[in-house]
């Protein structure tokens, strides 16, 4: 097996990956050789999924209590790849890429190559466990590893599923207006101008620090709480642990310099916000929100517009609008989008078989249950 962990080249420090199996994430501050490997890692992948900020503020927030162990292997200067992973308790729960199912959104190992991912997909198929990853991108180095590393050691399944909505950027979205058809151009324009019947209008896209941020989290917030999200109880005021992970979160993409926020104002009142991550050359658009107040103008489109044009005057080559395609985006937007994909694995194991005989048990029994309703 060419699985390895790597171990630090000072032997007094802890090393990642000593001994066997994965390393649990609260270990992980502790780990220098780690953290030295993730901030490596991640430099070089474009997911704000894939940073150890991201994993940190799951696991005080909506995964506090959570198991979730760091899967290595070793690569040309130590570790080559890693993957955080977490489970339920139990002992035919499977493992899963820590945040997918929490915030919806495409998660990857990070890998420095071909040859490293292969390592890490030979860790994960001799390992017990079944694994579920729900949206991992579909030219993830990762997929044909797995698919090698679980020949004759388990079952895997790979299935299309949701798609990420996505924007290339040029030149020529340097005026945005001038992409759409003149129907849209002319929407644009009439909301314009009601935006102006209203007061003066002003944009804002800042990059907060650390100590700035709270005030326009607060803001940004309470700018979605005046909407539709507050009655569907979407708005992430409406969930006090999400509201605390993305707290968390943003905080510290403000600490690194990731994070912007955009208003658009009118008479100095946020009227539509939108929360975002500048990262690996794109923007990624995490959370938007208008003030009902105003809707008459379409503030959220007008944002939309103006950040549109500004990612593509700081060089930004992607909009990254996340989530998932839905008919909003798709009709107004862009239908482009970056596919992604399920996978299902299931060791030879007594853990991995029970998990297989366990769901194809459920469904037997919700195909019976739809057959007698």
């Amino acid at each position: 097996m060419h699985a390895q962990v790597a171990r630090s080249a000072q032997p007094s420090q802890p090393s990642a990956g000593r001994g066997s199996g994965p390393i649990p994430f609260a270990r992980s501050q502790d780990d220098p050789a780690l953290l030295r490997a993730w901030q490596r890692l991640d430099g070089a992948s474009p997911l704000p999924t894939q940073t150890q900020a991201f994993v940190a503020a799951l696991a005080v927030t909506m995964l506090a209590g959570t198991s979730i162990e760091i899967f290595t292997a070793g690569g040309t200067e130590g570790i080559g790849a890693l993957l955080p992973l977490c489970r339920a308790p139990g002992s035919f729960t499977p493992w899963r890429m820590a945040g997918a199912r929490e915030v919806f959104e495409p998660i990857d190992a990070l890998y420095e190559s071909p040859a490293a991912a292969g390592r890490l997909a030979e860790v994960l198929a001799h390992q017990p466990r079944p694994f579920w990853f729900e949206r991992v991108p579909a030219g993830s180095l990762l997929l044909p590893a797995l698919k090698q590393a679980m020949k004759g050691r388990g079952v895997i399944s790979v299935r299309p599923t949701v798609p990420c909505p996505t924007i290339a950027l040029d030149e020529s979205w340097q005026a945005p207006e001038a992409r759409f058809n003149s129907g849209r151009r002319s929407d644009f324009r009439r909301a314009a101008r009601k935006a102006d019947e209203l007061g003066t209008v002003a944009y804002q896209i800042l990059a907060p620090s650390p100590e700035e941020f709270d005030a326009l989290f607060d803001e940004a917030v309470a700018v979605e709480l005046r909407s539709w999200k507050r009655e569907t109880g979407t708005a992430i005021a409406s969930d006090r642990i999400k509201e605390d992970f993305f707290r968390t979160y943003f905080r510290a993409a403000c600490a690194s310099g990731e994070f912007r926020i955009a208003f658009l104002r009118i008479d100095g009142q946020a009227a539509a916000m939108q929360m975002a991550v500048v990262r690996g050359g794109r923007y990624w658009l995490f959370k938007i929100g208008f003030d009902e107040a105003y809707c008459k103008c379409s503030p959220g489109t007008l944002l939309m517009l103006h950040t549109l044009g500004w990612a593509a005057r700081e060089g930004l080559e992607a909009y990254e609008l996340m989530g998932g395609v839905e008919s909003w985006i798709a009709d107004f937007w862009t239908r482009d989008h970056r596919d992604t994909v399920q996978v299902r694995a299931y060791p030879f194991s007594i853990a991995g078989l029970g998990a297989l005989a366990a769901e194809a048990l459920g469904l037997m029994r919700r195909r019976l249950l739809r057959g007698f309703g």
